[in-house]
């Protein structure tokens, strides 16, 4: 591992992106990469390509990036990316986008590598609420 794992939350709204953002960013410690990438480059609802794009080369720091995407054009936007920059350490977790936030957001502060931000975003698919 040669630096933090990132993580980009791919939303079709950009104040839901920006929401989760600001949720997630004060729960961890300061050294993980975070970014949103929500709604379309002319402010509408909707997923852009050149936004996701951007989040990740924001947040890349070389130990990989876990993507979580709220729903339809953001999960294929995120997977269309990962496809076409060919890197096995470029995952799309599947996980709620809130609750997946969160945990991949602690994980990644304990610090943890690639593959313990993956599965704790993905144990967060069990969480019960109630």
């Amino acid at each position: 591992m040669t630096g933090p794992v990132g993580i980009v939350l791919v939303s079709h709204s950009r104040e839901l992106a920006l929401g989760l953002l600001a949720l997630v960013e004060q729960l961890g410690d300061g050294t993980v990469p975070m970014a949103a990438a929500g709604g379309t480059d002319d402010g509408r609802l909707g997923t852009s390509y050149d936004r996701v794009a951007a989040a990740l080369d924001e947040v890349d720091r070389g130990a990989g990036v876990v993507f979580l995407a709220d729903l339809g054009s953001a999960v294929l936007t995120a997977r269309q990316l990962v496809a076409d920059r060919g890197r096995a350490d470029l995952i799309i977790v599947d996980a709620p986008f809130v609750e997946g936030g969160v945990s991949a957001a602690v994980a990644a502060s304990v610090p943890g590598d690639l593959a313990a931000v993956v599965a704790a975003a993905e144990e967060s698919r069990l969480l019960s609420k109630l």
